[in-house]
């Protein structure tokens, strides 16, 4: 099985998903553009903020929201200084509909990605939509987290030898074991989980990082985080507990009157934010403690060694009074203190001298 649990990683394109890999950084562009013009400069935000992939969503509004009195409630930002806000109250189909791209637009747009060095991958919704995605070459598919108990787009979505992303938002963990369970049955191996909060932004009492530990302790699969909220805080603890990708929401405006740009990345932005997470897992290190070169030049310095505490004549025998303790640690190590008691001097040891083994009888 090529997943996270085993040696070999799962791989997202050529970046490796598994432990001890890097953070696979993935910018969500599917809510936040409303044609190509603004999709193309979204995936060109990506590339240049050194984002591994980008992720957008294919979809006919009509198809997935038939009726149009179907209303969806979301905050707008009036005001950066101020952070004011407003309630937006539109059908979800006209929302949705700003997202609706050609064929001809996705085959434009999987193409600039191509060319800028970003990855390319989507949520579908339906089975046609998976068939052009493969057609393109996609490696990867996204379940919404509206569909993970739409067990039919599951078993379509594992008939391809791609990687199946299901996302986890609004879902029981009961329903999350039979997800994955369809996807596994219908024969795929290749899957990631994403704790996927639900709210744009969520509440922070039901962002529950701690789910992420929770899905590692269950499955043998990576795990990443997607998330809603403003800013890198989440993202940071996220990969501090030990998510595997992070997807987060980019905007070129974070003003836009349209769902989810609230609370994402402007473009200035972008570039930070993936710094900050190469910093964290950076950081983070190894779970064994592997001294540096500068550190141990330090530990020199600040550790001490044993000295005389007054001046000692040729032939003393040491004892513990006579010892003192002072930095740096250029003589005998403090913690070798107990091997000079009771051994005579050789030579005349003057007050806050380092001991050296070659003074000791």
């Amino acid at each position: 099985m090529n997943n996270a649990s085993g040696k070999n990683p799962l791989f997202l394109g050529s970046h490796p998903l598994g432990k001890g890999c890097p953070v696979c950084i993935v910018f969500e562009a599917g809510a936040t553009h409303n044609g190509l013009e603004s999709a193309l400069k979204l995936g060109d935000m990506s590339a240049e903020a050194h984002a591994d992939a980008i992720k957008f969503q294919m979809l006919r509004s009509y198809r997935l929201v038939p009726d149009p009195s179907v209303m969806f409630t979301y905050k707008v930002l009036l005001d950066r200084a101020t952070g004011q806000t407003e309630t937006v109250e539109e059908s979800l189909q006209a929302i949705l509909k700003r997202r609706e791209l050609s064929p001809e637009d996705w085959t434009r747009l999987i193409r600039r990605c191509r060319e800028r060095g970003i990855l390319f991958f989507a949520t579908a919704s339906h089975q046609d939509e998976m068939a052009f995605l493969a057609e393109q070459g996609v490696d990867c598919v996204k379940i919404a987290s509206g569909d993970i108990t739409c067990h039919h787009l599951l078993r379509q979505a594992a008939t391809y030898p791609w990687i199946v992303q299901i996302d986890t938002g609004n879902a029981t963990i009961g329903e999350v074991e039979q997800a994955v369970d369809v996807l596994e049955t219908a024969g795929c191996r290749r899957i990631i989980i994403n704790h996927c909060p639900t709210g744009y932004p969520p509440r922070l009492d039901g962002v529950n990082l701690r789910v992420i530990q929770t899905l590692q302790t269950m499955f043998p699969y990576p795990i990443a985080f997607s998330d809603h909220t403003p800013g890198c805080t989440m993202d940071i603890a996220a990969v501090a507990l030990g998510a595997g990708m992070l997807e987060k929401t980019i905007s070129l405006d974070r003003t836009i009157r349209s769902p989810e740009h609230i609370m994402s990345l402007e473009p200035h932005e972008g570039a930070a934010f993936v710094r900050t997470i190469r910093e964290v897992e950076q950081a983070l290190g190894s779970q064994r403690r592997i001294l540096q070169p500068q550190e141990r030049a330090n530990a020199a310095v600040a550790r001490r060694s044993v000295t005389a505490a007054h001046d000692l004549p040729a032939g003393h025998v040491l004892v513990q009074e006579d010892l003192d303790y002072a930095r740096p640690e250029t003589g005998i190590p403090a913690c070798c203190d107990t091997q000079l008691l009771g051994r005579a001097l050789r030579r005349t040891v003057r007050a806050g001298e380092q001991f050296s083994w070659s003074c000791l009888e």
